[in-house]
């Protein structure tokens, strides 16, 4: 993909309430690597955009958490207000174009605000840095056989797994994304294996949580991967068990119909507790 640098001129502040309170102004726009069912790429947009100005994004942040009111403890921190600094795009990918260390460094010293992005990668240049756990990393975790298809060209789960401990060895928050969670037969089995490997792998289990976000997709990406001839598509395209549904931001997607997904949940949860009850989890949906 190409890169372009750009000034943000724009700095709105969503409201998340999941993965973490808020989600910010974009530091990177779309994303290099080639994960088949990336709801960043449902547009077909071919370039990645690097803000210039990180500065007036941490300002616009820094305004933001001034005027609100003293932190309840939530799901998402029982401190700090919590913001996502990588929705649209895999910062910790793309930290070679950004200047992570200054954007760590705010949320590092700041009394209120708190950073968290999601991963697929091994950012080990970030070892160097203790954000002094005022930065949270959320490894995305599924089993290896599917991760192989949908996610290529990232690092092997085992080895994200076991960054666990040297990240927060380090000083970082870090948590599991388990996301996407994509139904398929054998499922349950496959992820019951991947349990058992966070359990053998991960020795510093205190306060590692997770998140758990079952598959969404998108017609237009379905299209997309089709006519591109990108693998995986058998296993996020599956209208028998998918129901449309209209995203909170306007988005024509379709997700697991919600009397099966409702039974499914409750059969993850059900293994998920019985292999790594100490891995709480944070949401699940």
């Amino acid at each position: 993909m190409k890169t372009k640098h750009i000034v943000r001129k724009t700095f709105k502040i969503r409201e998340s309430g999941r993965s973490t309170d808020f989600i910010t102004p974009s530091f990177i726009n779309e994303c290099g690597l080639s994960c088949s069912y990336c709801y960043v790429k449902r547009h077909g947009v071919d370039t990645i955009s690097i803000a210039k100005n990180n500065g007036d994004i941490l300002t616009a942040i820094n305004n933001h958490v001034t005027w609100l009111p003293k932190k309840q403890s939530n799901q998402t921190h029982d401190k700090y207000w919590t913001y996502d600094i990588s929705c649209n795009s895999d910062l910790a990918f793309h930290r070679k174009q950004v200047n992570w260390k200054y954007i760590f460094d705010f949320f590092k010293t700041h009394n209120t605000a708190y950073a968290s992005l999601a991963t697929k990668v091994i950012p080990n240049d970030f070892l160097q840095y203790n954000p002094h756990n005022k930065v949270r990393i959320r490894f995305s975790l599924m089993p290896q056989k599917i991760s192989s298809i949908l996610e290529p060209h990232t690092p092997s789960i085992l080895d994200r797994i076991k960054a666990i401990d040297k990240f927060k060895k380090a000083g970082y928050d870090v948590h599991i994304n388990f996301s996407p969670i994509v139904v398929y037969k054998g499922w349950l089995n496959d992820y019951t294996k991947l349990f058992e490997q966070i359990d053998s792998n991960v020795k510093n289990k205190h306060d590692v949580l997770s998140e758990c976000i079952f598959l969404t997709h998108n017609e237009n990406k379905h299209a997309s991967n089709m006519q591109n001839n990108i693998k995986g598509e058998q296993l996020l395209w599956a209208p028998n068990i998918q129901e449309q549904k209209t995203s909170s931001y306007g988005g024509e997607n379709v997700r697991y119909k919600a009397k099966l997904k409702s039974t499914w949940i409750e059969e993850f949860k059900d293994i998920h507790a019985s292999v790594i009850p100490w891995n709480t989890i944070r949401y699940i949906f």
